[in-house]
């Protein structure tokens, strides 16, 4: 397989014409290609009058070519196909246990199920069909399901996403591959092999989340919905027994891939694993005009079919050290009720497919480390922090769920905003002027208004005096990480510790790779159990 990188073509090219430059790049006829493929498609908008595509193309040959080491951007390569093996002796003698059907507890599963390890998945939560129904009853009459939410049920609290599946890790062409390549399997777009930011969208993504699950039941997998975990049995420091709140299971090895608002979980874990408070952000939504956020971005192509909506992404250093950044950015998208516990106002950002709503949104937020909240004598006090906020953002909403919003201008003088300008706020089940200061750390806020009007100067109008802030965005990643060792277990033998929940990832890619890696570990230890 020979690898050209750095093929740039206009916007508007064609498909024959990525083998005629590939062609060109190594000196061969048209026809002498006897297959291309894309590797990886990104966007070169740093002049707005010439908006390219990069592409990365893998191609064979009908015939042998000799590559010259001058040129870095040809190579050779072997095709990479994700393989494990399980190589385990030790006997299991119950079926391994999965807490949390997120992705990490998804691809877990489906790795154990393909090597023959049946596992058993449990999830507090619904089906994703039933999980809507409630999430869209919650945004509509702020009636929360405690148990099935944004937070909980099948796919975790990514289902009610963008369904973002980049990822800041190096792994994308082993266990990434794996994952793209399952979900396109499952009903995703192909090109989420290949583009340089792939999503999937909320719409197509729950699709793909059931496709995913009926193939795990295929392969030997159960499924065991609306059933939560309640208490972990040990014995010689090692788990032999848990307990839901329906059953009592036998297993010698559990999976905890429990997402990062399982709070009772984590409460019930602290006197019996290790724990440790870790930082993570708070802060707002912001919403702005997609249009605006595109004209930023590709000038005079905004709109361009071939380009779709624009993104961005920053990060401010600001005055008092601590770092503020934009988070889960949501082009044509909305603004979500995200709460799981009563009298808490939680939000988050979510796109369907085409992204094609007006507002773009994204967090924006401030690093919060363990010395803030007392988390070095508490592994749970990140827990409280947030609540504490979640808690003042109801309050200040009119205690029906309404969130708390602020225009950026006001925000700033610290005064409760009269009216909106251009812009609407798109959270249901509806908004309230506020001041967000009341329900938000002082630091934190003069770090959002030194970190917005940093933006501004990155992309034009993006400190806009109407820009809306929606509060508060407090779930960014987990509180706290469950300690575990080189082989994947905590300090209890037989428990895994795994995802977004647990430390160990944050957002769909990362936390499905952490769950085939953890997957890989067992199948390492552990003999299938038909052999």
């Amino acid at each position: 397989m020979i690898r050209i990188q750095q093929v740039k073509l206009p916007i508007d090219h064609s498909e024959e014409d990525l083998y005629m430059r590939a062609a060109e790049a190594l000196k061969v006829k048209r026809e002498e290609i006897k297959s291309l493929s894309v590797f990886r498609k990104s966007i070169d908008a740093r002049k707005k009058e010439e908006i390219l595509f990069i592409y990365t193309l893998d191609l064979e040959l009908e015939h042998d070519i000799k590559i010259s080491k001058r040129n870095t951007n040809i190579s050779l390569v072997e095709p990479f196909i994700y393989e494990a093996e399980a190589t385990g002796k030790k006997p299991l003698s119950n079926r391994p246990v999965i807490v949390g059907c997120g992705p990490a507890g998804l691809f877990c599963a489906l790795l154990l199920a393909e090597k023959g390890y049946n596992p058993i998945i449990l999830e507090r939560g619904k089906k994703v069909k039933d999980r809507v129904k409630d999430i869209e009853k919650f945004w509509k009459d702020g009636t929360l399901n405690e148990r099935s939410n944004i937070q909980f049920g099948e796919g975790g609290a990514g289902t009610f996403s963008d369904g973002k599946l980049n990822t800041l890790i190096k792994d994308r062409s082993k266990r990434g591959k794996k994952v793209l390549e399952e979900f396109v399997e499952a009903g995703a777009p192909a090109e989420i092999t290949y583009i340089n930011k792939p999503h999937i969208g909320t719409d197509l993504l729950r699709g793909c989340l059931v496709n995913i699950r009926k193939k795990i039941i295929s392969l030997g997998g159960t499924f065991r919905f609306e059933e939560c975990l309640t208490d972990i049995k040990i014995k010689d420091n090692s788990v032999y027994r848990i307990i839901t709140e329906s059953d009592i299971i036998e297993t010698d090895v559990l999976v905890l891939a429990i997402g990062h608002s399982a709070r009772d979980t984590f409460e019930m874990l602290n006197n019996k694993l290790e724990l440790i408070a870790k930082p993570f952000a708070i802060g707002v939504r912001i919403e702005h005009p997609q249009k605006m956020i595109s004209e930023a971005q590709y000038g005079e192509m905004a709109g361009h079919p071939s380009l779709g909506p624009a993104d961005y992404k920053f990060v401010h250093k600001c005055k008092n050290g601590r770092s503020c950044y934009t988070f889960c950015m949501c082009p044509g998208g909305v603004v979500t009720a995200s709460a799981s516990e009563k009298g808490e106002v939680v939000t988050n950002g979510m796109s369907f497919h085409e992204r094609d709503l007006e507002n773009a949104n994204a967090a924006v937020v401030v690093s919060i480390g363990p010395e803030d909240f007392g988390g070095e004598e508490n592994p749970l006090a990140g827990i409280e922090f947030q609540r504490q906020f979640e808690q003042k953002a109801f309050e200040v909403g009119g205690r029906n769920y309404h969130a708390p919003v602020q225009l950026f201008k006001d925000f700033k003088e610290k005064k409760v905003s009269a009216s909106f300008g251009e812009i609407y706020p798109t959270y249901r089940p509806g908004a309230t002027f506020a001041n967000l200061w009341d329900c938000l750390p002082g630091y934190v806020c003069e770090s959002l208004v030194e970190g917005i009007t940093a933006f501004g100067k990155w992309l034009e109008n993006y400190d806009r005096d109407d820009a809306v802030l929606t509060g508060v965005e407090t779930r960014t990643s987990s509180p706290l990480r469950i300690t575990r060792d080189d082989d994947f277990q905590s300090n209890v033998k037989g428990i895994y510790p795994c995802g977004e929940g647990s430390g160990y990832a944050g957002g769909i890619m990362s936390a499905s790779i952490d769950g085939l890696k953890v997957a890989e570990q067992i199948i390492k230890t552990y003999k299938p159990m038909n052999k």
